[in-house]
């Protein structure tokens, strides 16, 4: 009896041995098909993202001309010094962050008021979805060509239409007062669309019980939008004023193309900087130095916005 009774222990054992190392195979099995899924995300964000920003680390402390790259030399901090002293980086950080301050809010604003309308039991409700939003699949570059034309101070339809209503005609992109408003207004205009599409998707989320017992309790649609339907996007808004506020950031097209950073530096943005630093001027190593502090620049405003946000 004894030896049986050991034979069954000794094959229970070895059963347990063979069901935890077909278990352990099996998730040695699972980890190489994850690791296998991940490993091309991980290689193509250290090749994109991560070499490239130590590389700009690295010239920042180097005076590095593109057309010269076998005399780059290691100058210590004389690019950062040279940054701090040079009133076209403070010109262009300030024209950076009042974009950023007047556009974030007002094109969230104007996104949510389009949601809340296309959100209406309206006839033709899919054809101003469609109106609203075709703006934001069109190349950024065509918007800004076409509202050249549009903001031309002599023959432009805005003009044309303020001088029928008694108005001035305005110089708009070739005044230092009124560029930067003109290409903020047409920002909004062109990426008010993809606001409105997220703020649609929160709205169609909210239980509609929830305002048919407010208005058998007598609320009113501006009662309903602060007690209910704010508070029930507010998830939806703070990931809207996030990626909002980081491509107001980077702002660089529509002053590339519209006005080149003018007049007067104007419209000068800090990327719009140093894409003309590294390529037009082929400073590099100054380049790199404003882009480093440019990245710390963005995480600032986005670690801010969450500590803001969250409270």
């Amino acid at each position: 009896m004894q030896s049986v009774s050991s034979q069954q222990v000794q094959a229970q054992t070895g059963s347990k041995k063979s069901k935890l190392s077909s278990i352990g195979l099996q998730k040695r099995r699972e980890s190489v098909t994850g690791i296998s899924f991940v490993l091309p995300a991980v290689i193509l964000l250290i090749i994109f993202l991560l070499l490239p920003f130590m590389l700009a680390v690295a010239f920042g402390f180097t005076k590095f001309n593109l057309l010269r790259p076998d005399q780059i030399k290691f100058i210590g901090f004389d690019n950062y010094v040279l940054l701090f002293q040079d009133k076209l980086f403070y010109k262009s950080l300030y024209n950076t962050l009042y974009f950023t301050i007047i556009v974030v809010p007002v094109q969230s604003a104007v996104a949510l008021m389009l949601a809340l309308l296309v959100n209406n039991r309206l006839k033709m409700r899919n054809v101003f979805r469609i109106a609203y939003f075709s703006p934001v699949i069109t190349s950024m570059t065509v918007i800004a060509i076409l509202w050249i034309s549009l903001y031309n101070p002599n023959e432009g339809l805005i003009n044309s239409a303020l001088h029928a209503l008694g108005i001035p005609k305005q110089p708009f992109l070739r005044s230092a007062d009124q560029a930067m408003n003109s290409i903020i207004f047409m920002s909004v205009w062109q990426a008010a669309g993809y606001q409105m599409m997220i703020f649609l998707a929160g709205l169609q989320s909210i239980p509609k019980d929830l305002y048919e017992a407010s208005a058998m309790d007598g609320a009113n649609r501006l009662q309903q939008l602060k007690y209910i339907t704010i508070p029930s996007l507010y998830n939806v808004i703070v990931f809207v004023l996030t990626i909002t506020t980081i491509q107001a950031v980077k702002l660089f097209t529509q002053p590339y193309v519209m006005t080149n950073g003018g007049p007067e530096n104007s419209t000068r943005t800090l990327a719009l900087l140093i894409y003309q630093q590294g390529f037009q001027f082929r400073n590099a190593g100054y380049a790199s130095a404003v882009s480093v502090i440019f990245f710390l620049l963005v995480v600032i405003i986005s670690f801010s916005m969450k500590k803001f946000l969250k409270d």
